[in-house]
């Protein structure tokens, strides 16, 4: 015979006390009660909370706040420090693709070259359109080794060959296509400041991160920063180049993870990046880049400890 399953177990979030019912995950129970919130994506998409809806005794008690606007207000929790993006004009620029090459095995370099420098801070994305393809929102980065023209793009992108970015796209990238580039968007732009600089990068998503930590061994050399990368398989860990060159500046907190154990050298950590984020302070800048489930899980922890969190959502496949 069975043991009998506890009705509900009690956790703290924020302050607050959920109960979660059997079958709920802490997340969705936080999600669900306004406890945390969840972050706008790309096309005002949410990055948490994808699921189709949430479950017939949560939609009663919405309906029963849509009703009761007071309710409402009382229960809405938004995050401790919400990411708001500083104002700046959006600048167009019409360019073309100038290089496509090789950083790993299953990770692209796109270079776009424009007719004038677009100026983005380290952190922020842009709208990217290329000649017979749909807008794509991401990253601009550096090369590995740090290297970028005043007037160049430089993406991260995942894919063993340029045909495998069509799906991204919508057309095969190719040298001398037109691009055309609308920025600065998002809310993960690089402030400079106090407190601990914590940087979370899943994949590709290391292109961000990456620009970020750079400005930062240059604008605030005396700054502590914690930097978290990885993939799922240790074969797309490229960004060694880059994680050289910051420890090299002094940055001794530099932790690197993969999924699968398959070639997984001794210097990479088991499990996914979240499962390595240090302790979170108050004082923290978080910034995270990757998947909608790694930014919205770096998120909720960013919001337990009541940090500045700054997301640089990924598109699928990119």
């Amino acid at each position: 015979m069975r043991a009998p399953m506890s009705a509900r177990c009690s956790l703290v979030v924020n302050g607050q006390t959920l109960r979660v019912s059997p079958g709920d995950t802490s997340l969705e129970t936080a999600l669900a009660d306004g406890v945390i919130a969840p972050m706008q994506g790309l096309h005002s998409g949410l990055l948490l909370g994808q699921a189709a809806g949430p479950a017939g005794r949560r939609l009663r008690a919405r309906a029963r706040r849509a009703e009761n606007p007071a309710l409402a207000v009382q229960d809405a929790a938004p995050l401790i420090h919400p990411a708001k993006a500083p104002a700046r004009a959006l600048v167009r620029r019409v360019g073309s693709v100038e290089a496509i090459t090789a950083l790993g095995p299953r990770v692209m370099q796109l270079v776009v070259a424009l007719e004038r420098r677009m100026p983005f801070e380290p952190g922020d994305q842009v709208c990217l359109t290329i000649e017979g393809g749909r807008p794509v929102t991401l990253a601009p980065t550096l090369s590995v080794e740090g290297g970028a023209e005043l007037n160049e793009l430089v993406f991260h992108l995942r894919g063993e060959c340029a045909d495998d970015l069509e799906a991204l796209f919508g057309v095969v990238p190719a040298p001398g296509l037109v691009v055309k580039a609308k920025g600065p968007l998002g809310n993960g732009t690089y402030r400079p400041g106090g407190g601990r600089l914590v940087l979370v990068g899943a994949e590709t998503g290391f292109a961000g991160i990456w620009a970020i930590a750079r400005a930062a061994r240059y604008i605030e050399p005396a700054r502590e920063i914690c930097l978290i990368t990885g993939a799922r398989d240790p074969l797309d860990l490229y960004m060694r180049p880059a994680l050289e060159w910051l420890r090299a500046t002094g940055v001794t907190r530099i932790t690197l993870a993969a999924d699968r154990h398959r070639q997984r050298p001794p210097d990479v950590r088991p499990g996914p990046l979240t499962a390595h984020v240090p302790t979170l302070r108050t004082t923290d800048a978080v910034h995270a880049s990757g998947c909608a489930s790694t930014v919205g899980a770096v998120e909720v922890l960013a919001a337990a400890a009541g940090a500045r969190f700054y997301p640089i959502p990924l598109p699928p496949g990119a």
